[in-house]
């Protein structure tokens, strides 16, 4: 049962029953969501270093999620998820890389059906950023003879391809001046789009941009960074995009746009999507917060050069990359660092971070001046978090560690501004039943998770023993020479994951072992508690078996 902690005993107040969450008009939402942040770096999460007032300050009148969890812990599938409700094998994004069909609802139709103006300001990733080909034989054929043609080559008939899944492509919008977004766009009235990461983002950013200098090119990537030698991290560069052009504040400003212009008619209410592109690798904060945060002044992760127990085989062969001189380090492909590295890519992150709450400050503060704020559901979380040196490793792709698989989640509503935190286990599933739980509308047929804020709230137990996390990982994004399928099951205590290919397992008591350095599978003290577990993992990937569409006749 969730424990919620606060100013005063939410479950026995009378403004949190259930008859309270749909007010007679219906609530607005400002939807904050960054790019590869983990739940310990925001400072109310307990950061001891990392200085973020004005996210501190949503949760300050807002309920924290001590344990919430990503459905996948990479891009894709888990903003996927949040805006369906449902796991990635039911969505159908299991990898970054898988567009979202054009067909899916999303809890934003909803929203629209009933009278919301719907906004994506900034990063959306529910499309590819690139067309690099995948290798053939990641998929390989089960079967011999004359191979089928084109147009059956697949499960399903019409592939995800075609200028209408080419939105977010970078390609597109560098080589067209006139390239925007085919809208509505998964339920979004309105988009202004962000696509990559770092100074590199393109866009409508990019085409803003271009307006504000003559030669944007020239404020991008390493080769016109200004002197950084200080810095030995992968992937770091001291960006010569100031302040000002940097994406985060033209996010925070378009952001800031759409609240006044949708301020102007109070009796539609309306739901808007912040994406902030940072603070995802490549490790470049603007100006004044590249060096915000010595390095010296941050501990190196105590999992970096803990002796692990029976660690899994990916992190052997990233060691061994890493050893024999073939790890690519300039890319998405995970690897492993030392202590100086870790150190400043933690710095410059937290840089990263506090950029983004600065803007959130300026919007938070846009929102009260606009006598918005008495009826806005302010949300902030995260896609996924990065391994930020945990032991031994960086970037996300192939791991579930908690470092990777926890993110921040913090609901401040208007109609319970008191602060109190939650230890329930939640899931990126439950973002969208609970968003249509508190504007008052029903889900549709197919939805996965809960309305997790309002059994957070009334201390409720929700009809499951623990969530599950999925991913299937391309050799492309891995640097490792074969496709492969990672689940895990996770609950109060235990991390139990399971890899497919290499026929391996997880099993972490996270009570006794927060770090993650003791693998219990094979320990014969722990098999009573491994075999129930595990059974616990059955019983709910069973559960999340998709059952969507619903029949419509008997037959």
């Amino acid at each position: 049962m969730a424990r919620v902690s606060g100013k005063e005993n939410l479950q026995d107040s009378p403004e949190n029953t259930q008859e309270k969450t749909v007010p007679n008009k219906r609530p607005n939402f400002l939807f904050i969501i960054t790019d590869q942040q983990r739940a310990d770096h925001v400072g109310c999460y307990g950061n001891p270093i990392l200085k973020t007032p004005h996210i501190d300050s949503i949760a300050a009148r807002g309920l924290t999620f001590d344990k919430y969890y990503v459905a996948s812990p990479t891009c894709m599938p888990n903003r996927c998820s949040l805006i369906t409700g449902r796991m990635p094998s039911a969505h159908g994004v299991l990898t970054n890389g898988l567009p979202l069909s054009l067909d899916t609802t999303t809890f934003l139709h909803l929203l629209q059906a009933a009278g919301y103006k719907t906004a994506l300001m900034g990063k959306a990733h529910l499309q590819n950023f690139t067309n690099g080909p995948v290798q053939p034989e990641t998929f390989p054929p089960r079967g011999a003879g004359d191979p089928p043609p084109p147009e059956y080559s697949q499960a399903v008939q019409h592939p995800l391809d075609g200028r209408e899944y080419a939105n977010e492509r970078m390609g597109e919008w560098i080589a067209n001046d006139d390239y925007e977004v085919i809208k509505p766009y998964y339920g979004f009235d309105e988009v202004l789009l962000a696509a990559s990461h770092g100074d590199r983002v393109q866009g409508d950013y990019s085409n803003w941009l271009a307006e504000q200098h003559p030669d944007p090119d020239s404020l991008r990537g390493p080769e016109n960074a200004l002197e950084n030698a200080d810095m030995v991290a992968p992937q770091a560069w001291r960006t010569r995009m100031p302040e000002e052009l940097y994406p985060t504040s033209w996010i925070t400003d378009i952001t800031i746009d759409s609240l006044e212009r949708y301020a102007a008619n109070p009796d539609q209410p309306f739901f808007i999507q912040c994406g902030y592109t940072d603070p995802h690798h490549p490790f470049t904060p603007p100006g004044k917060y590249w060096d915000m945060y010595d390095p010296a002044d941050i501990p190196a992760p105590e999992s970096l050069g803990a002796d692990h127990i029976d660690p899994p085989p990916f992190l052997n062969r990233l060691r061994k990359n890493f050893e024999n001189g073939t790890a690519i380090r300039n890319h998405v492909h995970p690897s492993v660092c030392d202590a100086q590295e870790a150190r400043e890519m933690i710095a410059l992150t937290y840089g990263m971070i506090s950029m983004v709450d600065d803007g959130v400050g300026k919007i938070l503060a846009k929102l009260d001046e606009l006598g918005l704020a008495e009826n806005t559901v302010v949300i902030y979380t995260s896609d996924h978090g990065d391994m930020m040196g945990d032991h031994g490793a960086m970037l996300k792709h192939g791991f579930q560690a908690e470092g990777v698989v926890k993110v921040p989640f913090i609901w401040s509503d208007p109609d319970a501004p008191e602060a109190a935190r939650t230890d329930l286990v939640s899931s990126a599933v439950d973002f969208a039943p609970s968003i249509l739980a508190r504007a008052g509308l029903e889900p549709f047929q197919g939805v996965q998770g809960y309305d997790v804020v309002t059994a957070a709230r009334n201390g409720e137990a929700l009809p499951r023993s623990g969530i599950i996390v999925e991913a299937d990982e391309l050799p492309e994004n891995t640097r490792i020479d074969h496709f492969f399928r990672v689940r895990s099951f996770i609950d109060e205590r235990w991390r139990m994951t399971l890899w497919l290919e290499d026929e391996f397992g997880e099993f972490y008591d996270r009570d006794n072992d927060p770090l993650e350095i003791h693998n219990l599978w094979n320990e014969p003290s722990a098999q009573p508690d491994k075999a129930r577990i595990m059974e616990k993992m059955l019983w709910e990937q069973n559960e999340l078996i998709d059952l969507s569409p619903r029949p419509i006749f008997m037959g």
